[in-house]
């Protein structure tokens, strides 16, 4: 007995049946589009058009662009790996590389663990925990040029200042906030925390919820505090969430550019230049613009993301699935 064109059925005995596979040739043309292949081929045409346009070929320009000397106004010309020479021997580049791991090392100091803290805090609540999950929520939804212009006027440097008028109460500051070069960015990664926790505590609450009670009702039984139950319940049960986010964050923080280029343009002295905003500024800022510089790092920086990201799923696969 068949039950298709691959599996045969084949009686052993009483009220027992042997699957076997059914060799398979070569399929013509015709075969593969009376089964259907002909109809999800033009199913996935629109799919594949849309990604050609506006993901591959975009793609494919860059890495064109990268070896041309180009201002998107004259002629370009072909200059091969001059684009990557200059941008590897650009002087500010090593001070940009910096810039940005250093956000990224404050970002994940700070930034990485609030959000799981605050989503462990409000799983315990018993009452209005919609109320305080909309409410670490609500930044998000906040434009981030709003939300820029509403931590400048907070990092007002004078002292009557808002950051400045609550630390004098205390008998510190007034500090220069983001015109010293030593506070500016860690103010740029206290907003850029702020702005973006909440997204992640919602989904350290939706993965919460996947832990099973009974693991919370052994701990219990077994006299463990709640630190304890943190410590061997929730967070091996989030193990495989938390992996992704590190990396999600690390990705982020290594693009950064709204929060330098909005409230300090770099500044002061290239303090806060990171790499997306030296990459802006090679392409709009330069005199007569230089986008084939602005590409070719650009794609520098993402092999190195493609790089780091394969071998952190790498070194973290066996790690996030025991």
């Amino acid at each position: 007995m068949t039950t298709d064109d691959t599996v045969l059925i084949q009686p052993r005995g009483r009220g027992s049946y042997k699957v076997h596979e059914r060799e398979q040739g070569p399929r013509s043309l015709a075969t593969w589009a009376r089964r259907g292949g002909l109809s999800s081929l033009v199913f996935a045409l629109p799919i594949l058009f849309v990604f050609g346009v506006f993901s591959w070929w975009p793609i494919v320009s860059s890495v064109v662009m990268s070896l041309q000397e180009s201002n998107l106004v004259d002629a370009p010309t072909w200059v091969g790996l001059d684009n990557f020479r200059a941008v590897l021997t650009d002087p500010l580049l090593p001070t940009v590389i910096r810039n940005t791991a250093w956000f990224a090392i404050l970002a994940m100091v700070f930034g990485y663990p609030i959000p799981l803290v605050g989503a462990v805090l409000m799983s315990e609540l018993r009452r209005r925990k919609g109320f305080y999950s909309a409410l670490a929520y609500l930044p998000v939804v906040v434009p981030p040029v709003v939300a820029v212009l509403l931590w400048k006027f907070f990092y007002d440097p004078r002292p009557e200042g808002v950051f400045n008028t609550v630390l004098g109460w205390v008998g510190l500051g007034p500090f220069a906030w983001l015109n010293d070069a030593t506070w500016a960015m860690p103010s740029l990664v206290l907003e850029a925390t702020w702005a973006a926790a909440g997204g992640t505590v919602i989904i350290y609450l939706a993965a919460l919820i996947s832990v099973p009670a009974e693991l919370y009702d052994a701990a219990e039984v077994d006299g463990a505090s709640v630190w304890r139950k943190v410590w061997h319940v929730t967070l091996p049960q989030l193990r495989g969430v938390l992996f992704i986010t590190l990396i999600l964050q690390i990705i982020g923080t290594a693009q950064v550019f709204l929060e330098p280029f909005l409230f300090t343009n770099g500044g002061p002295n290239h303090a806060t230049e990171t790499i997306m905003l030296r990459i802006y500024n090679l392409a709009f800022t330069n005199l007569g613009g230089n986008f084939g510089q602005a590409t070719a790092l650009s794609l520098l920086l993402a092999a190195f993301l493609a790089v780091m990201s394969l071998v952190y799923f790498r070194m973290t696969r066996n790690w996030s699935q025991t």
